[in-house]
Formats: structure tokens, C-alpha cells, sequence
């Protein structure tokens, strides 16, 4: 990934500063490609297309990765908003400079596979995320683990900068801080996250209608989808562990795609005693997708990484090969262990 000396900041507290070099850096560039995670959010889409409107190239907004299948029908919203223009292959070959958010390692990032191998060719890369697995893979690394969104991070680029918010940005900025906190309730809601909310909303982001987009927004095939997550809710280990499941046929039988999974652990999460709450979905035939999720202070994330995963402390994931089956009768005993081995140390 990207050649030269690397600035970086990391984990320092939860405003973290920006680093010197970094808005230097993204003034240098004039065909700039901003870069997502696979699957995106709404705090991935959120900072990903505010990041693209504040720091336009030559020719206008900066390029976004968006390969086929990257939007949900639930999240199109934000990327209607925007208007923001997708890059294209042949971008990626013309591009100066990459702004990649909200994403842990190069393997993760949500770019075409024509050009995945060689990007990003010794150019440079801006790397700003809130994941506590992230690699420091850019030459400038803006990296807050403590911090409960990239949209958050982003906000505070945006501002060190001092580029306009206007009603759009913030609004897409508001979305990815809302979303990634759960409507500012997990322990990641730190006051800067309230503050930069706030401001925000005083920018003119329109909250009534994230919130209805966000929280009450479901078509029929996604309530349908949320039907099969309920039904297949179990819990095992003592009550410590609530998991569900979704196979491809189930999924495609809702009517959804695999871009449609996106919060449903929340599901098996709900469930009140409960130590860690797992959701496995199978979006292409053979490749389940893990979302893990811990209560009550329960650190997830070095469990993901046994799976080669990653994510933060309580909120992480992994990708198995094999069915729904498969990977819940190989995940399943090793988050006992992990439980269990947890407990050990706590006694």
C-alpha cells in the first residue's frame, strides 16, 4: 500500500487530533477516488460521500467506489443525496490519490476486482477509520479507535479544514453517527460524538427523516427477511450466547440480497442476559458472513480475529467459507470456548 513516510494518528483519546500532513495531503490531489468497505453502512456511506463533496477534485465531487451491488435499497438514500459521481475502472487507473474510510485492512476495501490487484500502484492513500483492527495500511493514517464512527472522524477533517457543512453533508454525516451508535446508545457514544451531532443538526441535517429512513423505513421483503431472523434465533451456552441464522435461499426467498444485511444481529442481540449475540448470513451460496456483537462490556473483536476478522472491542466480524450450518457448527464451540476461557480469567 502507498510508498513514503506515513503520519499517523492512533487511539490517543476520543479526539484524537488529525494529522498534520493529512488535509495537505487531500489539497495535493485533483482526481482523488474516495474508498469503502465491502457491504457499506450508513457511517461507511455516510463519510465516504462527505468526504467526496468536501474535497472535490478538478472536476467536481471526487469519485466513489460503488462496485455493482454495493447499495441496499434501505441505504440508497444517502447516495441519492449526494449525487455524488461512481468511479469506474478506468478511474482507478487515472486517480492521484485515495481516501479510504470506515475500512480495517486493503483486503477489505469495496473496489472493483479488475483493478483490485494493482491498486493502489504506489500512489497515495489516506486512511481514516475507527476500527481497533485497522492495519495503518496509508501513507497517512487517521485511526481513533475510541471514536463511535468514521462519520465522526470525517466531521473533524471537515472542521480542522474549515470546508462548509451544508445541509447535505451533514445530513450524511448525522446518518453514519446515528447508525453506528444505535441512536447514540452503545458505550462508543462519547460526548464529541454528541457535539459533533449537534452541530450538525444545526447545519441543517434532516434527523426526522434519517430517523424514519434508519429506524422505520422497512419494505416488505426486508420485514420478510426480519421474520427468518426471529424464527431462527436460538440461544445456547446457559442463555450467555443468542445467535440466528439466514441461509441463501432464505435470504433470496425474502425477496433481499446480501447487500440488505446489515443490522438484523440486532435481532438475537435484544435478548435481555445475554453475553455475546452472533448473526450468520449467507449472502452468496458458500460464503456466511459473521456479525458478532458483545454486552455488558464483553470484548468481541479478539474472538473475530481468531476467524481472521476484525472490527472494534464490541462490535466485530468474519467471513467463513461454507453454509449458514457449516459455519455455526465450526463458530459456535469456539465462542463457548471463548466465553468460558473469559469467565476463567475473571474469577
Amino acid at each position: 500500500m502507498g510508498q513514503g513516510m506515513k503520519q499517523s494518528t492512533v487511539n490517543t483519546d476520543a479526539t484524537a487530533s488529525v494529522p498534520a500532513d493529512l488535509i495537505p495531503t487531500l489539497d495535493t490531489w485533483d482526481r482523488p477516488v474516495v474508498v469503502g468497505h465491502v457491504r457499506p453502512d450508513a457511517d461507511c456511506f455516510g463519510s465516504m460521500l462527505a468526504m467526496a463533496l468536501c474535497w472535490p477534485g478538478a472536476n467536481g465531487p471526487s469519485l466513489v467506489s460503488l462496485p455493482p451491488g454495493s447499495e441496499s435499497r434501505r441505504l440508497s438514500f444517502l447516495v441519492e443525496w449526494a449525487n455524488v459521481p461512481q468511479a469506474e475502472p478506468a478511474d482507478f487507473l487515472k486517480a492521484d490519490g485515495f481516501i479510504v474510510v470506515d475500512t480495517a485492512k486493503v483486503s477489505r476495501c469495496n473496489i472493483d476486482p479488475s483493478v483490485k490487484e494493482s491498486w493502489p500502484d504506489g500512489r497515495g492513500v489516506v486512511n481514516i477509520d475507527h476500527h481497533a483492527s485497522n492495519t495503518l495500511f496509508g501513507n497517512v493514517n487517521y485511526v481513533d479507535h475510541d471514536a463511535g464512527s468514521a462519520c465522526e472522524l470525517v466531521y473533524r477533517v471537515i472542521r480542522e479544514a474549515g470546508r462548509e457543512i451544508n445541509a447535505t453533508v451533514a445530513s450524511l454525516l448525522y446518518a453514519g453517527i446515528h447508525s453506528d451508535t444505535i441512536g447514540f446508545s452503545l458505550p462508543t457514544t462519547r460526548a464529541s460524538a454528541l457535539r459533533a451531532a449537534a452541530d450538525l443538526v444545526a447545519c441543517g441535517a434532516r434527523v426526522e427523516e434519517i430517523g424514519e429512513r434508519l429506524c422505520r423505513g422497512l419494505s416488505e421483503s426486508e420485514f420478510n427477511l426480519e421474520r427468518v431472523i426471529y424464527a431462527n434465533t436460538k440461544i445456547v451456552a446457559d442463555g450467555r450466547i443468542a445467535y440466528s441464522t439466514a441461509s441463501y435461499d432464505e435470504i433470496t426467498g425474502a425477496g433481499c440480497g446480501a447487500a440488505d444485511i446489515d443490522d438484523q444481529v440486532s435481532i438475537p442481540r435484544s435478548l435481555v442476559g445475554i453475553d455475546m449475540a452472533i448473526l450468520l448470513t449467507e449472502g452468496k451460496p458458500g460464503r456466511t458472513r459473521l456479525n458478532i456483537r458483545g454486552e455488558r462490556g464483553l470484548d468481541v473483536l479478539p474472538f473475530a480475529l481468531t476467524l481472521d476478522g476484525g472490527g472494534h472491542q464490541q462490535s466485530a466480524g468474519a467471513i467463513i467459507d461454507g453454509s449458514v450450518d457449516d459455519a455455526a457448527a465450526k463458530v459456535l464451540p469456539k465462542a463457548i470456548a471463548y466465553l468460558d476461557e473469559r469467565a476463567k480469567h475473571r474469577s
